[in-house]
Parts: structure tokens; sequence; C-alpha cells
């Protein structure tokens, strides 16, 4: 019994280890627009908010974050947005189209691909999708991997 209930501590110690992983300041990465151009975090202006969603097309809470996203696009004026996946391109318009068209005419909204799988080691998310606010000081506001939480991004993105 006490070696299950050490057992049990060490589990819950390691998930709240691992909740504090994120980087506290936007990491610096390269990602791919469409084109092919390459994409540097550090060309993320500090004019506006941050937001950065790492997901996967087929991932049924990506798609529901796409969605609810879409459906409050106006409330995403003052952030930037950077939707980064390690899927195809192909993949991406597909998911793009059917749960974030409204997203596509954005000025603010950029797509990324991550060619050479470097969001996860920078970045650290614990699941799809991981959603990051940083500040215009490049700090992070807010992590959650929660599509639940999507109104709390948008209320801290006034």
């Amino acid at each position: 019994m006490k070696q299950l209930f050490i057992a049990i501590l060490c589990c819950l110690f390691a998930g709240q280890v691992n909740a504090q992983l994120q980087p506290q300041t936007l990491p610096s990465a390269v990602f791919y627009k469409k084109d092919g151009k390459a994409f540097s975090t550090a060309q993320i202006p500090t004019t506006k908010k941050a937001f950065i969603m790492f997901f996967d097309a087929t991932c049924d809470h990506c798609q529901q974050v796409a969605t609810q996203l879409s459906k409050q696009s106006g409330k995403l004026a003052n952030a930037n947005i950077y939707l980064v996946s390690m899927d195809e391109f192909r993949s991406i318009d597909y998911f793009m189209t059917n749960f974030g068209k409204p997203l596509l005419a954005m000025k603010n909204v950029t797509l990324l691909q991550d060619k050479h799988q470097a969001f996860i080691p920078t970045f650290k998310p614990d699941k799809y999708p991981s959603m990051y606010l940083y500040g215009t000081n490049k700090r992070l506001l807010k992590f959650s991997s929660n599509d639940k939480e999507v109104p709390k991004f948008l209320e801290l993105m006034k």
C-alpha cells in the first residue's frame, strides 16, 4: 500500500513538472509557409499578442478549436495567429477549408508547416492541440492543450 501511495505521488509530481516545461519566453524556431519560404519566430512582431496553435489535421479536438476560432474570428483582430502543423500542406489546407475557413481570409493568420519537427522539442507541447499566447514582450501569458479553454484565450487576446 505504501508503495502504491508513493507511486501515485510520483505520478502527480511528474505531471506538475511536465506542466511547467513550456518555455516562458517565445522560443526560437523556424517553420515554413505554403510558398516554401522560411518563417522564424524571430519574425513575430511585438506590436500585437501572438497566439500559436500546434495542431494535427486529423485531431478532433484541433478541429473543434479551429471551428471555435472561426466562429469568434472577430475577436482575433488584436493578435497575430500562427497555426503550426507537422502535416503536409494538402492536409493543412483540407483542415482549414473544413474547420477554419473564415480564418483563411484574415491577414493576421499565418499557416505554418513544421517540416523539421522543431516545434515539439522547442515549445514542449503535451498533446494536440497545444495553444500558446505570448504578450507583446514575447513572454508566455497562457498555455493550454484543453480545447475547452478557447474562451479564456479569446478573453486574453482583447
